[in-house]
């Protein structure tokens, strides 16, 4: 089992004002003092754009960079996502993962627009161009506020391009999709995973419009793997019996205050969690 780090569960997001911010030292000595090897990149701005540097730094630490999410508006017949994607993945490691939302077009997720029939004939053939024209390993990741988040919409996606899934298993159970029946139903296009685990009544009022996506994250939605309401042991089984080979990245959406937050404290409980499913050869 090939288990990595997101400072997503420190808290560093790219979302303006989604709060305090930790410093790139800290959150790699603490990803360090787990023991973990390694880690997705975070926001733009978090680790050093330039390979060479980022890569000394992660070093420095025992870690590498396997994967970086990347927010891109795919649905607009106006704008053509290819030429700045190119230029950013042309900075990831060569075996690293381009991790792709479908975003919105404006800042957070606390809100989203309707999609058209064209919308969707858009962003369906660009995830194509983009699966066909960059080199590295491209996944689509269904995330709430985004123009892919519900179950119809990954059926939509997976039924209308061909790009791999990152099975991300919080914002499926958020968006109202049954994780545990993707793998079921497609895992043979599950080339990357996100495990999150989550309150599900904390989801169900975002998705009943009681809160936002933002406030329920603040009042804890997202939970230390094996303490929520996702069926982590079900899906990490059904990845391994379906012949799964790709990263588990550990992730827990979390909004800090100050500096004096823990936020280790939820990792380590993950890690151990995650750790404990692993076979006997995996271990």
């Amino acid at each position: 089992m090939r288990i990595a780090a997101a400072p997503i569960s420190w808290g560093v997001c790219e979302v303006p004002g989604w709060g305090h911010q930790l410093t790139p030292e800290r959150v790699l000595a603490e990803m360090a003092a787990l023991g973990l090897t390694a880690t997705e990149l975070g926001p733009d701005g978090f680790l050093p754009p330039e390979p060479d540097h980022r890569a000394a730094l992660l070093g420095g630490y025992g870690l590498r960079a396997i994967g970086g999410f990347v927010p891109v508006v795919l649905h607009d017949p106006a704008h053509d996502p290819l030429p700045a994607l190119r230029d950013t993945v042309a900075a990831f490691e060569a075996d690293a993962v381009v991790v792709l939302a479908a975003a919105t077009g404006v800042d957070g997720y606390d809100g989203r627009p309707a999609l058209d029939d064209e919308g969707w004939r858009t962003l369906l053939s660009t995830l194509d161009r983009i699966d066909r024209e960059i080199s590295h390993l491209v996944t689509l990741h269904p995330h709430v506020g985004t123009m892919v988040e519900t179950g119809e919409e990954v059926e939509r996606v997976l039924e209308g391009s061909a790009v791999s899934l990152c099975l991300d298993t919080g914002h499926l159970l958020a968006g109202g999709a049954d994780p545990l029946d993707v793998v079921r139903k497609a895992p043979e296009r599950i080339a990357h995973a996100h495990l999150k685990d989550v309150d599900a009544d904390l989801a169900g009022r975002v998705r009943a419009g009681e809160l936002t996506y933002t406030d329920a994250v603040r009042a804890g939605m997202y939970r230390p793997l094996g303490r929520g309401d996702v069926d982590v042991a079900g899906i990490v089984s059904g990845l391994t019996a379906a012949g799964y080979t790709g990263w588990y990245v550990m992730e827990q959406d979390v909004i800090l205050t100050s500096a004096d937050a823990d936020p280790l404290a939820d990792v380590r409980a993950s890690l151990a969690y995650l750790t404990g499913l692993a076979s006997p050869e995996d271990a």
